[in-house]
């Protein structure tokens, strides 16, 4: 069983949880991605997130975090998180995304890699669903196995399960084909642990919010640009990049809702060359 890490927090007030996702740092901070600069939307979401009076006891950031896996784009992932005022007393988590070098993130950001957080009644479990040189997600062995440990560890807690890939069909053809190849096998291990409230993903670089069971399945913008889906298709869109926040109840209960960059804080479109395509 992994360590696990517990929040310093009054146990019986709900937590707040912010989850970031797809930033797409690069290892240049001027780099500019399907005309967005990464560097500037981030910050522009974290100026969001404190306007909004958000005052996250944990922060997620679920993948993608780089977008070329450089050492200095975590470097600088890590100075812009440490300085923003909307995260004072934050405790951070991350897990890698297809377009992340997790050696490379776990490196710079070892502290923030840690898979298991208790945060009030709550348990928040982090896998990692990459698969080198491929843009699709799996989960091995040793992530269920993860996962199956810190569920039967602590049976009495309700808990947040977080990964990049999404587990479930999504109605686009592009994403569907690259979400984890084996969601029967979490699922199967889900039903046996009926304390699982939430699984929540990135990736898709959209919303998205949908129940199954006893699950509620949620998927959260991207921090830079902005994906929709027509016609079964995704398409590059126009919105604002944006945040996902959750209250997480004492009692399993939980609210939640995106919040996207307003029109007086959205600066980060910069002119200037595209990049690589990114997911």
């Amino acid at each position: 069983m992994a360590r696990v890490h517990t929040l310093a927090r009054r146990t019986d007030a709900p937590a707040m949880l912010v989850q970031l996702t797809d930033c797409h740092l690069f290892g240049e901070p001027d780099t500019v991605m399907l005309g967005v600069n990464t560097d500037a939307s981030l910050r522009a979401v974290l100026r969001q997130i404190e306007a909004d009076g958000k005052h996250p006891d944990l922060l997620l950031a679920t993948g993608d975090l780089s977008q070329d896996g450089e050492p200095a784009a975590y470097q600088r992932l890590a100075a812009i998180l440490g300085a923003a005022p909307a995260l004072e007393g934050a405790r951070i988590r991350c897990l890698p995304g297809n377009h992340d070098l997790p050696v490379a993130m776990r490196h710079e950001l070892p502290e923030w890699s840690v898979p298991v957080t208790d945060v009030g009644a709550w348990r928040v479990v982090s896998l990692d669903t990459t698969v080198p040189g491929s843009n699709a997600g799996h989960l091995p062995d040793s992530q269920l196995d993860l996962l199956e440990a810190a569920l039967a560890e602590a049976p009495g807690r309700h808990t947040l399960l977080a990964m990049h890939h999404n587990p479930m069909q999504i109605d686009s053809h592009w994403h569907d084909s690259m979400m984890i190849d084996n969601p029967q096998a979490l699922f199967k291990l889900l039903a046996r642990w009926p304390q699982v409230r939430v699984l929540l993903w990135g990736h898709v670089h959209h919303e998205f919010d949908r129940r199954r069971h006893n699950l509620r399945m949620l998927a959260t913008p991207s921090t830079c640009f902005q994906f929709s889906i027509r016609d079964g298709k995704h398409v590059v869109d126009n919105l604002a990049p944006g945040y996902r926040w959750i209250k997480l109840y004492q009692d399993g209960s939980m609210a939640t809702g995106v919040r996207r960059v307003q029109d007086a804080l959205w600066h980060a479109t910069q002119p200037g060359p595209a990049s690589a395509q990114a997911a």
